[in-house]
Formats: C-alpha cells, structure tokens, sequence
C-alpha cells in the first residue's frame, strides 16, 4: 500500500501516525505546507512541501497536492484535520480520499459562519471516508452531516503504556518536587482548558496545606499565559505555582511522573490523550464530564469526573485524591490498566490498518 498522508508537518500526532503506518510495513508519504519537525521521523516516511503556507495554501495548493497523487500513484490520500487540509483535499479532488478530524476542526470550525459551516459539511460529505478519534466526536459529525447517512470510524490517538509506566509500580509515581503532593496538567493555557479554573481551585485547597506540602504546576504555553500568571498572583499563591512552559513530547511522561494528581478542567475537549498519557503514567485524574473526556476515564476507578466550570466541585474531587493515598495509588494502577486494555498505541494503529483495508480491499 502507498499512503499519501495530508496534514501539518509539525504536529506530533501526524508524526507518530506517519511512523507507525511505516512500520507496519506501508510506504508513507506526507504532504504539508507546514514545516516538519525537525526530529522523530522514520526513515521510510517521505516529506514533501506543499508550495504555499498560509490559509490561501488551503486553496492554492490544489494543483501542486493532485500532482504529487498522480506522480506518487499512491492508493490512497489520508488528511488529518477535516478544515484546512481537509478542504485541500476536496479542492484537489483526490480519490480515493479519507479526511479525519481531530477536534475544533468540528467544534469550532463552523461555528465560525455559515459560509464556514457550508465549507466544513462539503469536506465531510464529499469525503470517500471519515474518521474521528472520539465518540463524542463522531456525534459532532453525523450532526453536521444532517442526518445523511455516512459511516464515521472512531481511530482514538494511542497513548505509548511503556513509556508511561513508573519504574517503581508498588507506590506513588513521585511525591511532588518538593517533597509534598503535586497537583497540575500538561496543557495548552487557552480559555478552553480551564487552567483558569484549576488554579481557582487550588486557591481554595492551598490554605489546607503548607506550600512544602501542595504545589501547583502547569507545563504547557498559549495565549493565556500573562493572564494566569497575573491569577496567581491575585489570589495569593504565586509562590506554590510552577508555570513550566511548553515541553518536547518526549519529556511528557517525565512531567506527568512528577504529578500527584493530574486535572483536565477543560470547558470543551475533543478526546483527552493528556487524560490518557497520565493514566498511563500511572497517576489517579480529575477531569470535567465535556466531550470526549468521559470516554477516557472510568469513574470512580481511574479517576473523578466533575460538572465543567464548577470550581467547587473540581477543589473536593482533588482534596478528595490528595487526602487518600491509598485511593491514589489505586486509582493510578487501574489507570494504567485501563489505557493498556482501551487505549493502547498498537490497538489504534490497528484500527486504522482495519479502516485502510475496508477502503482498499485489494490490500491486505
């Protein structure tokens, strides 16, 4: 089989995707017009730059992408991220064409205008194939749809258990950088995670605690960055908040092993591979009932869900981890239990395998 993978280049989930579908034996290509990372690619996997960046690349590049599908011959061209991308493809006019969407692509895309909503159900219902990576997701799409009738697939992004797995598996993944409990999240800062809501609900927590025995730690960048460090400061804590800054991929598992308690207050999520990889890293989660995040977590038993944009009831689900070690430990084990059993990176590499030979039944 010969993929033509169509997406942003500097996206780590389009890198591990590219990878994986290389050592399962496809020749994969990719195509962007966006810069590669600049490290982590296979051998095996082809980059080829799309000759116009920008949002008019989403238009300009049609010709250039239909040309390098017919010099390629590929079986199938794959694009990642319905908007943008996706809308190239459909403007190339390739076939056959698989377009999977990956989150405010759906939810926040065409909500933008009409003509962006008009856009967006073109892409998806000119589409040969779609796909999604949560349940929530999918009834995002079949909404847009309008009721017309399309097989949307669920190929949820895998989370790697190894890497996540503590070497020490009889205890606490780590009791804290300063030696006490250590509550925080890997996140972009933008309104709609609700990094706001998490450091409200640590304010209420804090006078509970010594700053030895509580911190607060936040690894991630955005646009919100100014505004919760001026938070911080407003509500009295800026001494027990670590604000870390963006991290490469690869130092994700060691952030999350420093963590107690790992929180998604997110007002909007799509799926919740953060919520997974701190599952994975064998650490108990505290996460809002939005979108895709009830479907990786299992109440009670990997972790607690609460009502979004409720700071109250996100403080007593974390006092309620912080004050039970026993119930934290246990938690983070089953939590380990469960990606591996649900949310594995080979089972979703799989899933996608099964989908390209549904399209392509020539190729098994």
């Amino acid at each position: 089989m010969k993929l033509l993978l169509l997406g942003a280049a500097n996206s780590i989930h389009l890198q591990r995707w590219a990878n994986a579908l290389a050592e399962a034996g496809i020749e994969v290509h990719v195509a962007s017009q966006h810069p590669p990372l600049p490290t982590g690619w296979q051998a095996a996997v082809r980059q080829h730059a799309l000759p116009v960046s920008g949002g008019r690349g989403y238009a300009a590049n049609a010709w250039a992408l239909r040309r390098l599908m017919r010099q390629l011959r590929a079986d199938l061209l794959h694009a990642h991220y319905a908007s943008g991308y996706g809308l190239l493809a459909t403007l190339a006019g390739c076939r056959p064409r698989l377009v999977s969407a990956w989150g405010s692509d759906v939810f926040e895309f065409p909500d933008r205008s009409p003509l962006h909503r008009a856009l967006l159900r073109q892409v998806l219902r000119r589409a040969d194939a779609l796909a999604c990576t949560s349940r929530a997701m999918r009834q995002r799409i079949l909404w847009l749809l309008g009721g017309r009738p399309q097989e949307v697939a669920v190929t949820p992004f895998g989370v790697d258990v190894d890497v996540g797995v503590s070497v020490d598996d009889a205890g606490p993944v780590f009791a804290g950088p300063r030696g006490g409990l250590c509550v925080g999240t890997v996140k972009g800062l933008a309104p709609v995670y609700g990094v706001d809501l998490l450091i409200r609900a640590f304010a209420r927590l804090a006078p509970s605690y010594t700053a030895q025995a509580l911190r607060l730690r936040l690894v991630g960048d955005g646009p919100q960055r100014a505004e919760l460090q001026a938070l911080v400061v407003t509500l009295g804590i800026a001494d027990r908040v670590d604000f870390v800054g963006a991290v490469p991929h690869a130092q994700v598992p060691a952030e999350l092993r420093r963590l107690d308690v790992f929180v998604a207050a997110s007002r909007q999520e799509s799926f919740g591979v953060a919520v997974l990889e701190a599952s994975a890293a064998g650490v108990p989660v505290v996460a809002t009932r939005v979108g895709g995040l009830p479907e990786v977590v299992d109440p009670g038993v990997t972790g607690l869900l609460v009502a979004p944009d409720d700071v109250p009831a996100l403080a007593g689900a974390i006092a309620q981890l912080l004050d039970d070690g026993a119930l934290r430990q246990r938690m983070g084990r089953a939590g380990r239990d469960w990606v591996a059993a649900h949310y594995a990176w080979p089972g979703s590499v799989q899933t996608m395998l099964a989908l390209y030979r549904r399209l392509l039944p020539g190729h098994a």
